[in-house]
């Protein structure tokens, strides 16, 4: 597999630390409101990355870590009138729900800052230890210049970070550039812990450096997130990690683009955001999930009323497919023909197809265009009906791809719930039309139901029915 390595800007053959095991960091969300489309996607397309290893064979340690920590989170618990926790605790299982709607998987680790503590706290103390950090009036600051590879994550000289860099009123720093470990409760408020430099909670960068280290030990082979924490936050997590250890910290690194409105990234600070709590009241979450994978992870998405449209339709045809084959499997006869046995083997490249888009860097959009040319091919073999196995066994493959990325893992309503008693009233009443060559009634009733969203099928074992998404 090749991987698209932002340390070094290049795509690299990937290479796991220890043969059939890959150990994965992901930097999770800030637990104080719901999260948006924006943040679902590094979500779903690391999810997907390690469904895809899991499938290859890998076994796969994933954490990814809820910030509940945070200024955000102390200012939303004053507005409410609640403690910090209580925010953190609430957002935290929101996320487990919206989550679990886009076929996400939960991680092998969920840790959290307020459990991880006393680890943060010997991290920073062997870093002052180290000389590079140092303690000002129960603050705590990493020395950014003595760290000799600051900047080769982001490509940023440090020498042009100086003139942006400023000591806030407050501050004691020894230099602008130098960022917060851990710092000074600033009111009694404030949720704070005892440590050997005062009163005090940790700074954002640090958290996931003692997590990672905690779970995962001193070199991971894949860090992950949105390009937004390519820097500062990546960048000083390797410095910390690596003056910690004295060892590389990641030896991959895989950023996702944003998703845009109107070529503006969404973010909440701005304002430009749609939940996923919202979307998932108008599209379900596959549709979601569908719109995420459908352009590769590194480019940006212009997000809007279309591309959700276009997801819809493709998920649709996708449930149709699976609908389809679940009819015949039911319907079909028996045994499988020569014909249909040279087909499934043909099946085989569209499978090919799949993986290599996949081993190329994580290329979701080719890997969903391979399922299509299967359903494709599938479609044209079923046209006049089919058996039972070769239905079972098209289905099979179909959704040994689609649970890669995550997609057909839900019932659909027509899957979940027997037909309503008028619909299949309307149903037979056709039927009944169509054998006394009362066609204009058949037609009459046809289109009645297609109002209703539902299409009918006549196919050799009977009539299908496929409901619009």
């Amino acid at each position: 597999m090749k991987i698209y390595n932002t340390l070094t800007n290049k795509k690299e053959e990937f290479v796991p630390i220890e043969e059939g095991k890959v150990k994965m960091y992901v930097c999770g969300p800030t637990v104080y409101n719901f999260f948006h489309i924006g943040n679902a996607r590094p979500f779903v397309v690391f999810d997907t990355m390690r469904k895809y290893l899991e499938y290859r064979g890998y076994k796969v340690k994933f954490v990814q870590n809820f910030t509940d920590v945070d200024d955000k989170i102390i200012k939303k618990a004053k507005e409410e009138g609640v403690t910090a926790g209580q925010i953190s605790e609430k957002y935290i299982e929101e996320y487990y729900k919206d989550a679990a709607v886009l076929n996400v998987k939960k991680a092998t680790v969920h840790p959290k800052v307020t459990e991880t503590i006393q680890d943060i706290i010997k991290f920073v103390q062997d870093l002052i230890d180290l000389g590079y950090a140092y303690e000002a009036n129960g603050d705590v600051y990493y020395r950014t210049r003595k760290f000799e590879g600051y900047g080769k994550l982001s490509g940023k000289n440090i020498d042009d970070l100086i003139s942006g860099a400023r000591i806030a009123v407050g501050e004691t720093k020894e230099d602008p550039l130098d960022f917060a470990l851990w710092k000074a409760r600033k009111e009694d408020s404030e949720i704070a812990w005892e440590s050997p430099w005062g009163m005090g909670r940790p700074g954002w960068h640090i958290e996931c450096s003692a997590m990672s280290k905690k779970f995962l030990g001193d070199t991971i082979d894949i860090h992950a997130g949105g390009q937004d924490l390519q820097f500062p936050h990546h960048e000083n997590e390797i410095a910390q990690s690596e003056a910690h250890s004295g060892k590389p910290f990641a030896n991959y690194w895989m950023h996702n683009g944003y998703i845009n409105i109107d070529g503006i990234k969404m973010s909440k600070s701005l304002g430009n955001f749609r939940t996923v709590r919202d979307l998932l009241s108008i599209y379900d979450g596959e549709v979601l999930r569908f719109l995420i994978l459908s352009g590769h992870y590194r480019g940006p998405i212009d997000f809007g009323e279309e591309v959700l449209t276009q997801a819809q339709n493709g998920l649709t045809r996708m449930r149709n497919a699976k609908s389809n084959l679940k009819h015949l499997m039911a319907n079909g006869c028996a045994e499988m023909t020569e014909s249909e046995q040279k087909a499934i083997d043909e099946f085989d490249k569209y499978r090919q197809e799949f993986i290599e888009a996949m081993e190329d860097d994580l290329n979701t959009a080719d890997a969903i265009s391979a399922v299509f040319e299967l359903i494709t091919a599938i479609n044209t073999a079923v046209k006049d009906g089919a058996s039972k196995e070769f239905a079972k066994k098209s289905l099979d493959i179909l959704l040994e791809l689609t649970s890669i990325l995550g997609l057909l893992e839900q019932d659909t309503e027509e899957e979940l719930t027997e037909v309503e008693p008028e619909i299949k009233a309307l149903i037979d009443e056709r039927q009944a039309a169509r054998k006394a060559k009362n066609f204009a009634r058949a037609d009459e009733i046809r289109d009645e139901l297609k109002a209703k969203g539902i299409t009918l099928k006549d196919t050799p074992q009977g009539v299908q029915i496929i409901r619009e998404s």
